[in-house]
């Protein structure tokens, strides 16, 4: 489907895959591709251990936009001008406080997610329901229901920097997956998740901390949505409780199962929930490059959505089982 959607943006636009240098900047589409893309797979990264588990969290969109709030509001939103020199970069609270206070209160609302789902045993799409509703509100409170502008410079390379002419949100993504890649591949913790998903109870039996593992995922993937915040807020210098963050849930889900993540539980793929979260941006890109009304991209997304849950059912996978069966049968 990448390559597909690559291929059309090739045909209908040859400088697609052009890439200028400005400033010791790489500038293009496929550059703008990728850093748009970057909150979207961070999130989506954190997602796959949540589906991994047969579990679901749709707050994941709240929690970017309470993670935004916090920045900002630690920060300031008040313009303050250095006399003739112009504008001065002036924040509440140093940088690294602000970071670790924003990831911090995402944290403690994962881990709310997590007890919910694992200690209390709620169903997950209602327990992360409840965020989902609640966790607007708490943004919009956070900024008083207002659009907090950030005048903060250094905050603004989170989103918007640069580092060796690569954007610096790449390398936080790369950051994230490396980290997240390493715990659920180089140790037993990828198969406990995957021990998890496929049978929760006799996992447990077998000696797996099933609700500990459990509520793990749901605290990162909340960590990951706080990150993905501090990325969206600084690269529009804003923080905005009610729009920020808006419909994630719906990308990350469709990029998780795109990857190749079945919503059942069970095996999952890093990389390719990444892969996923590149095809969404490039059809969005694709969509608006054509002059396509926006309203047509949430159509495209839920249909894509449908299609794929519809794949992964059970009877439909029965279905093509006994196709094959029969096929290898007369054959």
């Amino acid at each position: 489907m990448l390559g597909l959607l690559l291929l059309f943006n090739l045909v209908s636009s040859p400088r697609f895959f052009a890439i200028t240098v400005k400033d010791g900047h790489l500038y293009g589409s496929l550059i703008d591709i990728l850093n748009r893309a970057s909150p979207l797979m961070i999130v989506a990264m954190g997602l796959t251990l949540v589906i991994a588990t047969h579990g679901i969290d749709i707050s994941v969109g709240a929690v970017v936009a309470i993670s935004g709030a916090v920045a900002a509001a630690m920060i300031g939103g008040q313009l303050v001008l250095n006399g003739g020199a112009g504008m001065a970069d002036v924040t509440q609270y140093p940088l690294p406080v602000v970071l670790c206070g924003a990831l911090g209160v995402a944290l403690v609302f994962g881990m709310w997610n997590g007890a919910l789902v694992s200690f209390l045993g709620m169903q997950p799409i209602i327990a992360t329901l409840i965020l989902l509703v609640m966790g607007r509100g708490v943004a919009q409170l956070i900024t008083n229901g207002q659009i907090i502008t950030i005048y903060y410079s250094p905050y603004h390379v989170i989103g918007n920097g640069f580092l060796l002419g690569v954007p610096v949100a790449l390398f936080i993504v790369a950051s994230v997956g490396a980290v997240l890649w390493l715990l659920t591949r180089k140790t037993a913790l990828g198969l406990f998740i995957e021990a998890i998903g496929v049978n929760p109870v006799a996992s447990r039996l077998a000696g797996i901390r099933a609700r500990s593992i459990t509520f793990a995922c749901y605290v990162v993937s909340a960590l990951c949505a706080g990150i993905a915040g501090l990325i969206v807020s600084s690269n529009v210098k804003s923080a905005d409780g009610n729009n920020a963050g808006l419909l994630f849930e719906l990308d990350a889900i469709l990029a998780v199962v795109l990857g190749g993540t079945s919503l059942s539980g069970g095996k999952f793929t890093l990389a390719g929930s990444v892969l996923g979260a590149l095809i969404i941006q490039t059809l969005t890109t694709t969509i608006y490059s054509v002059g396509v009304p926006p309203e047509v991209n949430l159509v495209v997304k839920a249909l894509v959505v449908f299609l794929v849950s519809i794949l992964q059912s059970q009877k439909v996978k029965d279905l093509i089982g006994k196709q094959r069966a029969r096929r290898v049968a007369v054959s």
